[in-house]
């Protein structure tokens, strides 16, 4: 290691600025008389925990690669393109998409530079305690939990559906108690075990997809059974957009795009599972960055070429896109697929959905049970949330979430997918009101380091498209107006008729109408204060991660066999 960072290996117990404990000045490693502390003789985050309390750092590098690239590629992208390009044409749904992927990677950025700095147990909800307020980090903790509450149920409901593509003979609540199983299991036997899950998941999902690109690629050339030439033919005709339930000109086709707007935004939901699994992370220093860097890739690999495809092989005025049967046959490319005669692969692809909503499934529990711990150790909820098993789990979060999966068993009448699409909508506001809030954390981060005078430059992770937190700022714009907005249908009048739903409407906005109340509300009782700029604290609880950073570098410095550092590329 030929230095150290600027920030030093300072610890502080007060809320004195990181000047007073560290220097501008970079020290080479010659100079140093006194051999950096050991990760044993640094204070710990949980330092003072009993054992029946602390999380385990098993995640593994690899891990978090992967929750990184597949973390969001699910549902939203297999089946939520169908209704999306039906309602925005191939334009529209590729614009939609691409400006959702703006913002997925301007928030990733923000959050990134945050954790890897301070990736401690409870991610985003203990570092907008630390930045901006006691009362946001209650918030967001519930916030994420009442989310996970919601989309648990959702995705078991689609596990069970998908099934019935192959089975149909068995009732759909059986399915549902497998997943349900299946997704608790995952969870109570340690970070590690859930990460060697979602390393496979997400491994099949990105194959998957990569599989459908080519696929996608060799039909529009025409390389088909019928050998027709695609090319372009379906932004000419139809066209590249749709005008939105009938309305013409330039108001159709904006409403079209922005119907787009929505559903991709439910798409990119779960992007930001990485802030919370850096906190079981191994070196987060270094994974952290590595796994955020790969979000560029996802978005303009995974998504952005996706649905240029998507919009190349199907046209938007297909019937079949407007299918409700939940499974395979309602994928774009399997649409693409049936319509150019190709057998066996719709059965493939489903299965691959259903990796997928078990994959989120699992990542719901696990999500919601780590806000649940970082709420309990900032002492705004039960104690017995952060009681861990021998794995490391905190079994008492996991299987309170495990309970509110049994509202998917509501899915089982006639109103299955009424009661689904309520889900997605208090999934998707609740998802939106969390990425506010963590745009938010990052601003008022960005503020104390200029305030103290730290420079970006010294932090484990910086983003170049972050400069003054303009990235942060174009999220956090963006998941406002989409959010007032998530309700305008229900305002419109089509043929005449008014379209409103009151069920529709409150499943919209009652995230939006629960988020300042809990805030307000949480200040009101317990007098909480806004973080000041020049009162934030950059010291307490670095030196862990110093200290972890600098083993690190160490070991790197050392001459290992050719065979050793392939091996600790994967490992």
């Amino acid at each position: 290691m030929s230095e150290f960072k600027e920030y030093g290996y300072g610890y502080s117990n007060d809320n004195k600025k990181a000047e007073d404990y560290t220097t501008t000045e970079v020290l080479p490693a010659d100079d140093i008389d006194v051999e950096p502390p050991g990760v044993d003789n640094v204070p710990h985050d949980d330092d003072g925990l009993e054992d029946k309390y602390k999380l385990k750092r098993e995640m593994k590098s690899r891990h978090m690669q992967l929750i990184g690239i597949g973390s969001a590629i699910g549902t939203g992208l297999f089946l939520g393109t169908a209704p999306a390009l039906a309602d925005g044409g191939p334009l529209g749904l590729l614009l939609g998409y691409t400006l959702m992927g703006a913002v997925c990677v301007c928030l990733m950025v923000s959050v990134g530079e945050m954790i890897a700095f301070y990736p401690v147990p409870g991610g985003h909800i203990r570092l907008a305690e630390r930045f901006v307020d006691p009362a946001l980090a209650f918030t967001m903790g519930y916030n994420m939990i009442v989310s996970s509450f919601v989309s648990l149920p959702s995705e078991l409901s689609a596990g069970a559906v998908l099934i019935n593509m192959w089975n149909t003979d068995i009732s759909n609540g059986v399915w549902i108690t497998c997943g349900l199983l299946l997704v608790i299991a995952l969870n109570l036997f340690g970070p590690g075990v859930y990460g060697e899950a979602e390393f496979w998941f997400c491994s099949i999902k990105v194959l998957c997809v990569l599989g459908l690109m080519l696929l996608g690629i060799i039909l529009t050339a025409g390389g088909g059974p019928n050998g027709e030439v695609i090319g372009f033919k379906y932004w000419k005709d139809p066209g590249p957009f749709v005008q939105y339930e009938g309305i013409s000109g330039s108001l159709g086709a904006f409403l079209g795009w922005w119907a787009v707007l929505l559903r991709a935004g439910y798409a990119y939901l779960g992007t930001e599972g990485v802030a919370l699994a850096a906190g079981e992370a191994r070196n987060p220093r270094r994974t952290v960055p590595r796994a955020i860097k790969t979000v560029y890739v996802r978005i303009i690999f995974f998504y952005i070429v996706t649905v240029f495809l998507i919009g190349m092989v199907i046209p938007s005025n297909d019937s079949s896109l407007s299918l409700s049967s939940g499974n395979a046959l309602s994928a774009p490319f399997v649409i693409a697929i049936r319509r150019a005669g190709i057998p066996a692969l719709p059965s493939i692809v489903n299965a691959c959905l259903l990796t997928s909503a078990w994959s989120a499934g699992s990542a719901g529990v696990y999500t919601s049970s780590r806000s649940m711990y970082g709420l309990a150790k900032l002492g705004i909820a039960p104690k017995i949330w952060m009681r861990t098993n021998r794995y490391g789990t905190p079994w008492v979060g996991v299987l309170t979430v495990g309970l509110f999966g049994g509202l998917s068993y509501m899915t089982l009448d006639g109103t299955a997918s009424e009661v689904f699409n309520y889900f997605t909508n208090l999934t998707s506001a609740c998802g939106l009101l969390t990425w506010w809030g963590m745009c938010f954390t990052y601003i008022r981060f960005n503020s104390g380091l200029r305030a103290q005078g730290i420079s970006r430059s010294s932090l484990p992770y910086a983003s170049v498209i972050n400069y003054r937190a303009l990235a942060a700022w174009f999220a956090l714009i963006w998941c406002s107006l989409i959010l007032f907005f998530s309700g305008w249908s229900n305002f419109l009048k089509i043929d005449g008729e008014s379209n409103w739903s009151t069920s529709g409407f409150i499943t919209n906005y009652m995230p939006v109408w629960l988020y300042p109340m809990w805030w307000i509300g949480y200040k009101l009782v317990k007098k909480s204060k806004f973080v000041r700029s020049n009162e934030m604290d950059f010291v307490t609880g670095i030196a862990e991660f110093d200290v972890q950073d600098y083993k690190t570098e160490a070991e790197m410095a050392e001459k290992k066999p050719w065979y050793k550092r392939i091996f600790n590329v994967f490992m």
